[in-house]
């Protein structure tokens, strides 16, 4: 989410001081409809207290000015008659306000932006913080009035146990008196009539006590079972929001994280508080069964014999839930399983500790299971785990480590050595079909007292054999975790999500695999949209209602190409990740730009400007487009692309050097000298030479004059073109090296021979 959109949610006097940083000085209109551009500049790359960045300055100045105008020109229709007009005026104003002191307008823009990411972190802090500590202060409150609702029943145990006792006391004397009633027979009559008034009396007024203490003894044992129902009830509900809440919460961060989204954090909360409940749980159901105990000693008309049996049965019930729902995987299998390759997972028991499980150490099993077996199993069809594939080194003793008081297993070195594949439906490929991971285990508690089989489930996991698989399989695994909704059936997932769904999933992953804040703007989402739906627009609004379906992500190839959308953009994201990190989060790649869009770009620039791009045609490649003059037509300008550059490429000589190479190349997009970008990437040489036949100094033009043709191809390893005719155009308009060098070839040629000869082929 853009800086911009979150400072727009500001409320109070926070959204007072954030519509006070603007004005005459800068619009906040300005702000609103370049959000996307302007968090995307390099505002910190100015330094404010050094006049010689005033040309660096100047520089985004105009293409600020640049980019209002071009913002101006896209509004269309009666709505944006007006709009075109206010931004033209403020492209105007800003010009006038800082054409002769541009670091002002940075220093202005750098202000805005450090205050509005303060505004808008203070509030999401204070949000976010009040919303936790609310929540965890309502867990913890409820903690106590468990305790001492717990503390109370167990008062009022001892007392209904002191008041049973006194009973049996008293009902063993009425029994001694009915005793002695009955020895009277053998007295003489004086004595025992006597004697039998006494006794008689004395049996009356105790039968009178046990009459109204046995009504009493009821009442206690009612009113401790009303409160031990409530107790109950309580413990269900916190539990429910620690489980189905709190530890669901928990799994779906853990999910995402494998998206690339934040790590799920730790667990310790979470079983400090499963622990209190497994304490409160084990506490009260020891109680009920002593109220039992008491009910069988001294049984008593009334229905406290089924109110009991309720009772255990309940928070028996409780505490299965408890124990079944914190057997949990802490670290998951990888998503995407080779076969024959070492795999670890750790699965973690969170009231093991507390329920001494670790006196007897219980083991852990691992199975592979189909998405079908997994099914069967959460509807428990299936009482014995079948298996869809054989794992190595599949089981694990849970450990106890007494200083964390964690009860873990750690599988480390686990590897799948076959699958068994399901028969697919319709157009399924194997990087569709979807397994888990089954870790289950058995251990009793309260000394054999409650026995628990325990299972979890991995996250979804697809089963490769080659390498070549892992992109499609990469697919299945991120809309899985990006669209899956708790509590699915395995593994259902929807086969259409809207579009900015999508976005957000992407994004995430891009992000994460570039280790940058830096993400994918709006104009890169736009990009992308109008790769998947075939569209022309440029106006993001458009996208928003769309829906994007599995299909059409990683099923069906695009127009005119052999490779689907994911494909061409986990592309993108390999070739970035492994070579080109550094000059995306610098500002230096705008990549997701098609050719017609770098044509319009470049042709208003000076001859020697460059941008880079991802290639449309080839999946993981990178290209140059450049503006020059046409040296077959005077006074006409052409945008050229290289044929783009891939991985293979990379791994022979850096972008970077590639660029230092190509003296034509004078300008990054907009009017950044290349060497103030690249410059700090370029590989010192190891000698010098002094080079035979230089090419001419005097940029583009002179470069193409000294080539018999204006098309070119890859440079050498020294920056010199071989000449290629228009013939060597594909017919997307870009070089084809299949014509003319292997570039990568020459480069491992040239460094080959030795050093003597490798210039005995290029002297004049």
């Amino acid at each position: 989410m853009s800086m911009w959109i979150q400072a727009q949610q500001l409320q109070g006097e926070a959204l007072h001081q954030m519509q006070a940083l603007y004005g005459q000085h800068f619009p906040i209109e300005v702000r609103h409809y370049l959000a996307q551009w302007i968090e995307t500049q390099l505002w910190d790359s100015v330094e404010l207290d050094n006049p010689s960045e005033e040309a660096k300055a100047k520089r985004l100045l105009d293409s600020l000015v640049a980019e209002l105008q071009r913002k101006a020109q896209l509004q269309g229709g009666e709505d944006g008659f007006l709009l075109k007009i206010k931004l033209g005026h403020y492209a105007n104003q800003l010009k006038s306000t800082y054409d002769r002191c541009p670091l002002e307008l940075v220093r202005c823009i750098k202000h805005i932006l450090q205050s509005e990411q303060r505004l808008v972190q203070e509030a999401t802090n204070v949000s976010s913080m009040d919303s936790l500590s609310q929540r965890h202060q309502q867990i913890n409150q409820t903690f106590e009035e468990l305790r001492l609702a717990t503390q109370e029943t167990e008062n009022e145990l001892r007392k209904l146990q002191h008041s049973q006792e006194y009973f049996i006391i008293q009902y063993q004397e009425n029994l001694r008196i009915q005793a002695q009633l009955s020895s009277l027979a053998s007295l003489p009559p004086t004595e025992r009539t006597q004697r039998e008034t006494t006794l008689q009396s004395k049996r009356a007024t105790v039968e009178a006590w046990l009459t109204r203490e046995a009504s009493t003894l009821q009442k206690y044992r009612l009113d401790l079972s009303e409160q031990h129902q409530k107790t109950l009830n309580l413990l269900r509900k916190q539990q429910t929001l620690i489980l189905d809440d709190e530890l669901i919460q928990w799994k779906r961060r853990q999910q995402l994280a494998g998206n690339g989204g934040p790590h799920e954090g730790g667990l310790d909360v979470l079983q400090s508080w499963c622990e209190k409940l497994a304490d409160l749980i084990w506490q009260n159901r020891q109680q009920i069964r002593r109220c039992e105990h008491l009910t069988q000693q001294l049984p008593l008309p009334g229905p406290m014999e089924e109110l009991l049996s309720k009772l255990n049965a309940d928070i028996t019930d409780i505490i299965s839930a408890l124990v079944t729902s914190t057997f949990i995987i802490e670290k998951q299998p990888p998503q995407v399983l080779k076969t024959q390759t070492k795999f670890a997972a750790t699965v973690r028991l969170l009231v093991g500790g507390k329920l001494n499980v670790h006196m007897n150490p219980p083991q852990v099993k691992a199975v592979i299971v189909s998405e079908q077996q997994a099914k069967a199993l959460l509807k428990n069809e299936s009482t014995h785990s079948e298996s869809s594939g054989e794992i190595l080194n599949n089981n694990c003793v849970m450990e106890y480590h007494q200083a964390t008081g964690t009860l873990s297993a750690h599988f480390r070195n686990m590897s799948l050595k076959r699958i068994k594949r399901s028969d697919r439906r319709g157009a399924e490929s194997v990087t569709e079909e979807k397994f888990t991971v089954l870790f289950e285990s058995q251990f009793s508690v309260g000394g054999n007292e409650l026995v628990f089989n325990v299972k979890t489930l991995s996250l979804p996991v697809v089963v490769i054999v080659h390498g070549s698989q892992d992109n499609n399989a990469t697919a299945t695994v991120l809309w899985d975790n990006a669209f899956a909704e708790p509590g699915r059936v395995p593994f259902i997932v929807p086969d259409k999500v809207l579009w900015p769904q999508l976005c957000e999933a992407l994004n995430m992953k891009y992000k994460a695999e570039m280790h940058s804040g830096r993400g994918l703007t709006e104009d890169n989402l736009v990009f992308l949209a109008q790769k998947a739906f075939t569209s022309s627009s440029n106006n993001p609004e458009d996208y928003h209602n769309m829906t994007i379906s599995w299909a059409q992500f990683n099923r069906e190839s695009l127009p005119g190409r052999n490779f689907t959308f994911w494909q061409w953009f986990d592309g993108v994201v390999e070739l970035m990740k492994k070579h080109l990190k550094p000059h995306w989060n610098d500002g230096a790649i705008l990549g997701f730009v098609n050719k017609q869009q770098a044509q319009d770009m470049l042709l208003s620039k000076p001859n020697g400007t460059f941008l880079l791009r991802f290639s449309d045609s080839e999946i993981g490649g990178i290209t140059i487009a450049w503006v020059a003059e046409n040296p077959n037509k005077s006074g006409e300008r052409l945008v050229w692309n290289l044929l783009p550059y891939t991985t293979k490429d990379f791994s022979i000589r850096s972008l970077a050097d590639r660029i230092s190479d190509l003296n034509h190349l004078l300008f990054l997009y907009p009017d950044r000298p290349k060497d103030e970008v690249f410059a700090k990437y370029y590989t010192p040489p190891l000698c010098t030479f002094t080079t035979p036949n230089p090419e001419p100094s005097g940029g583009a033009s002179s470069f193409m004059d000294q080539t018999a043709s204006p098309s070119v191809g890859h440079p050498n390893s020294f920056g010199v073109y071989p000449p290629m005719g228009d013939a060597m155009l594909d017919a997307d308009g870009d070089f084809d090296l299949e014509d003319t060098m292997d570039v990568a070839r020459h480069v491992e040629e040239l460094l080959r021979r030795p050093m003597a000869n490798q210039w005995s082929n290029q002297q004049p």
